[in-house]
């Protein structure tokens, strides 16, 4: 439930029944009204622009028309208490006692699913997609949290998700791994030394596949790297991807599909994209001008496949073809992307790195130009992470070559630490990673903050013998709820408000930052408990008002939803 969606409803129901009284001529359409939080000084429980909306749509003086639909709405909607007028015609709305009961009972009859909304929508969300030569490394880490807690944003909200990692399991970038991994076993097997170039692998990690490998298939024969390679291609492929997968276990993240690049190509699914461009003349035969900043004489002119990217907004058209006519690693990622549209997904989401933001012009209007412009492709790029420790940049050991892994961060600070704080920012900016900062048990690190809120309450809930699956509800009567409630009470009913923004504009970073805040009530309210007796929620082992249990349950609900999509632990005790 969202009652921000509710009252909405039942204010436009009564100012259409009511639109020749108001003299309202022009009302078919509603859809720039809205209904929102007001803000924190303003001590509201609603906030509306309707009647500036439909002052300008009717040429009518706001302030009167909002007077109007003022003394119409306290008429007619029996839980509004009491309305201002605000400005240019806003309206401020409290509600009644029996408004504010009502809504509660609500919440706490529908525990688990509030704040969710049915969008029934299809989503593809493919993230991490990390190359298959080698365990993951920080630069993936805050791009795969992110595409997992998107992923669990948009199920909550009653949609259907795929998350999906494309295994970029062919190309050059292959065969130097394979080749890494094949003199790795001729060191271990012949005592052949391992001579090092600029294509090569250099991490402990390629010693372990080939150590494994080697253990499991005792009777493998390496006379060549040609002839061994496709077997030993397979062999080395399953030993990375399950370092990789290994990882994401370990950050707590799982993919519905694995959907490799070789297969794709063995299928011979790019020749049949291609020609079904070409046949509704989005590919042409011709010749492409020199990169920018590419010098003339060293361009080399060749004829090739060129998709008319250019038409759907793109900068440029694209290459589908090498110089040698082989096929261009975005010929096969339009190949990707058909066979994602074939499955019946009206929204693609991709998760990218910092360095592909370049990328994404082309990608989507390959995505518009193979659906005609029916299936809705976002691209969402996640920038740069920077550690830090005792306020310094910090190097790890690099175990696995050239890079931090995941496993040198999951070895510094919890898996909790690490999903709650790769959110801490937008996707869009960098984020910088304090590591001491997420060990402190303070509320300068928000996760320990929000799970020790989980935690107070379930302390609360064992002294009163209670559990948080118990039925409990709120009696008109008895409703005297205090200021500290009341400000608790708005944020809980901004909940479906913050989880339909952060759904619509895939933007998971706004829970913990709103987790962060609802907890920063409740223990603000926790200590003027112990500061003043008549704020304490229990005396005696009893609990002294029924309306602050009810708040428990509310608070308890709302950060047990948020880190549940999160995908971050609900401590009992800590």
């Amino acid at each position: 439930m969202n009652i921000f969606d509710y009252y909405l409803t039942e204010i436009n129901k009564v100012l259409f029944d009511n639109k020749d009284i108001l003299n309202l001529k022009n009302i078919d359409n509603l859809n720039s009204t809205n209904l929102e939080v007001p803000p924190n000084h303003v001590n509201y429980d609603l906030s509306s622009n309707i009647s500036l909306v439909l002052s300008k749509k009717n040429n009518i003086n706001p302030n009167s028309l909002a007077n109007s639909i003022k003394d119409l709405l306290l008429k007619k909607i029996v839980h509004f208490e009491k309305i201002e007028i605000a400005g240019p015609g806003f309206l401020n709305i409290k509600l009644s006692k029996e408004g504010l009961v009502n809504n509660i009972n609500m919440i706490l009859e529908n525990k688990n699913s509030y704040g969710s909304k049915k969008s029934n929508k299809t989503f593809n969300i493919e993230f991490v997609s990390a190359n298959p030569t080698g365990p993951m490394h920080v630069g993936h880490c805050r791009g795969a949290i992110f595409g997992d807690v998107l992923s669990n944003l948009l199920l909550f909200n009653g949609n259907n998700v795929v998350k999906e990692y494309y295994i970029n399991d062919y190309g050059n970038q292959i065969n130097n791994f394979v080749k890494s991994v094949y003199l790795r076993i001729r060191e271990i097997k012949f005592k052949e030394k391992f001579i090092l170039n600029e294509n090569l692998y250099p991490g402990d990690y390629i010693k372990e596949i080939a150590n494994n490998i080697i253990k499991k298939n005792k009777q493998i024969e390496l006379k060549s790297f040609n002839e061994s390679f496709e077997e030993l291609k397979k062999l080395s492929l399953e030993g990375s991807m399950s370092l990789i997968k290994n990882d994401l276990k370990q950050l707590g993240i799982t993919h519905d599909n694995f959907f490799s690049e070789t297969e794709l190509v063995k299928q011979k699914l790019v020749s049949k994209v291609v020609e079904n461009l070409k046949n509704n003349n989005l590919v042409v035969e011709g010749f492409l001008a020199p990169p920018k900043g590419e010098q003339s004489k060293n361009w080399k002119k060749v004829k090739r496949l060129i998709f008319k990217s250019t038409n759907f907004g793109d900068d440029s058209d694209r290459a589908l073809q090498k110089d040698d006519g082989s096929w261009t690693y975005f010929a096969n990622d339009v190949a990707y992307h058909s066979h994602k549209i074939n499955r019946k997904f009206n929204n693609l989401i991709n998760i990218l790195g910092a360095d592909h933001t370049g990328y994404i012009k082309r990608i989507s209007a390959a995505v518009s130009a193979l659906s005609n412009e029916k299936v809705k492709l976002n691209c969402k790029v996640c920038q740069l992470v920077k550690l830090y420790k005792n306020g310094k940049p910090f190097k790890m050991s690099k175990r696995a070559g050239e890079f931090i892994s995941v496993q040198d961060l999951l070895n510094e600070v919890s898996k909790d630490s690490i999903r709650f704080m790769m959110l801490s920012r937008s996707n869009d900016m960098e984020l910088d990673f304090d590591f001491e900062k997420v060990k402190e048990k303070t509320k300068d690190n928000p996760v320990f903050y929000v799970q020790y809120a989980y935690a107070r309450i379930n302390s609360i809930l064992r002294t009163l013998k209670k559990n948080l699956n118990d039925k409990i509800s709120v009696n008109l009567e008895s409703f005297s709820p205090n200021e500290y409630e009341i400000k608790i009470l708005r944020k809980i009913f901004e909940w479906p408000k913050v989880i339909e923004s952060a759904a619509y504009k895939l933007e998971p970073h706004k829970i913990p930052f709103y987790l962060y805040e609802l907890s920063t009530l409740f223990h603000s309210y926790w200590s003027k408990g112990n500061e003043d007796n008549k704020f304490k929620f229990i005396e005696k082992g009893q609990v002294k008002r029924v309306e602050s249990l009810a708040f428990i349950y509310l608070i308890a609900t709302v950060i047990k939803n948020g880190l549940n999509i999160l995908g971050v632990s609900l401590p009992e005790k800590m």
